[in-house]
């Protein structure tokens, strides 16, 4: 099977899960037997991938493309500058030039199928299959509908979403709940969609690294100071105000707690804030942006007791896989598609702080609670491999082909 597939990141040039979900399940599905040529809108040395060929479709650095925005940067999604400024592209300009080179970058003679990632590859994808006639595969990892905090979030965003979905020959969701997102809010029919969870495989090299990052917490923890951390983008879809609200029940109850956010994102000055007006200022801390294969990133897991999150709206959540593998247990949202994949973590609903507190604090207290966690996710985790993800999207590939020529899949 040979695959055209677009995407917006790739190790070590990404912003967030997304270049480390594609770097993997790529490898997973080469070892299956695919032959893939990877197109990125920008170009950088790649020499580190050796199981695909890594195509730039724009003749521009990582950086530049970075400047424009990302994945998780839809609000900046305008067709109008509001700064006035040219030189550089905006993420709309980035998009559209994306579908404009596509057929320029790749000779689509040699491809079975298109798969794209998420709504800044659709327009290129769609392009890709008007010009080639080849089936369309779109992967959804995050809605509009998620990043807004289950909101309608910015329609320009939405109406791409809507019409690749709408455009895709099949289409694939990380979890059930992103599958009926995908029903209820883009109008998709429920047989045109697959699930196709991803995981996270961690390296036993960096499992069992030595932790002296947060040296600062560590002297804490000493005396008798807990740690609960969330680690990600600081963002209304993250539900950071609730973990606030519940970290000062927390803290009412256990005043030796400490809440470590990890992670840049526009919302840290609110939230900085609302610690300050509910007084806890003294017992919350903020990095600020971390790299998410950094050592930094790794060792906040190490230092911490326990790990939060309380998503509004999440399509799946990959950071439990990294907090449990480092050694943290892990309380997530019902609202997120990895309360269906994982059992032994701990569930709330996000707007359920008091239910929140009181697990924060069972585990903190009782050590047992926390060892048995973790023992069982980490022995869980284990199981969780690429193996039937690749296994389920190239079964999707033969069906849609079969389709197509009339012929029993």
């Amino acid at each position: 099977m040979n695959i055209l597939m677009l995407g917006w990141e790739l190790p070590p040039h990404y912003v967030g899960g997304m270049g480390v979900v594609c770097d993997q399940l790529t490898k997973q599905m080469v070892a299956d037997g695919a032959d893939i040529e990877f197109v990125l809108p920008f170009r950088a040395d790649f020499s580190a991938i050796t199981h695909m060929k890594v195509t730039a479709a724009i003749d521009q650095d990582a950086e530049t493309l970075m400047k424009s925005g990302g994945t998780y940067d839809s609000t900046k999604f305008e067709v109008i500058r509001k700064d006035g400024s040219s030189q550089i592209r905006t993420l709309y300009e980035q998009v559209n030039a994306f579908a404009q080179n596509i057929g320029h970058a790749v000779d689509f003679g040699r491809f079975d199928v298109i798969h794209v990632h998420d709504w800044l590859t659709l327009r290129a994808g769609i392009e890709a299959k008007r010009q080639s006639g080849l089936p369309l595969f779109v992967h959804i990892h995050a809605t509009e509908y998620d990043r807004a905090g289950g909101k309608e979030g910015n329609p320009l965003v939405r109406e791409i979403e809507y019409i690749g979905l709408h455009m895709a020959d099949h289409v694939f969701a990380v979890s059930e709940r992103t599958k009926q997102t995908l029903i209820d809010q883009y109008d998709i029919p429920a047989e045109k969609i697959t699930v196709a969870r991803n995981v996270m495989e961690i390296s036993p090299k960096l499992i069992n690294e030595s932790r002296e990052t947060y040296q600062y917490i560590q002297a804490m923890r000493d005396e008798g100071y807990k740690v609960v951390v969330n680690a990600g983008r600081m963002t209304v879809q993250k539900g950071l105000v609730f973990l606030l609200q519940t970290a000062r029940q927390v803290i009412d109850r256990n005043p030796k707690t400490l809440f470590l956010f990890v992670g840049g994102g526009e919302q840290i000055p609110e939230l900085q804030q609302i610690a300050s007006d509910l007084g806890i200022a003294k017992n919350v801390i903020f990095t600020g942006r971390v790299e998410g294969i950094g050592k930094a990133w790794r060792d906040a897991f190490r230092v911490s007791d326990l790990y939060v999150m309380p998503s509004v709206s999440e399509p799946l959540g990959m950071v439990p896989y990294e907090a449990i593998s480092y050694g943290t247990p892990a309380l997530v949202s019902r609202q997120s598609g990895i309360s269906e994949a994982l059992v032994n973590v701990l569930k709330a609903d996000y707007w359920d702080t008091h239910r929140m507190a009181d697990q924060i604090i069972a585990v903190l207290t009782h050590q047992s609670l926390h060892d048995t966690l973790l023992k069982n996710a980490q022995e869980e985790i284990t199981r969780h491999t690429w193996a039937p993800v690749s296994s389920t999207i190239k079964r999707q590939y033969h069906h849609v082909i079969n389709l197509r020529k009339g012929q029993p899949s």
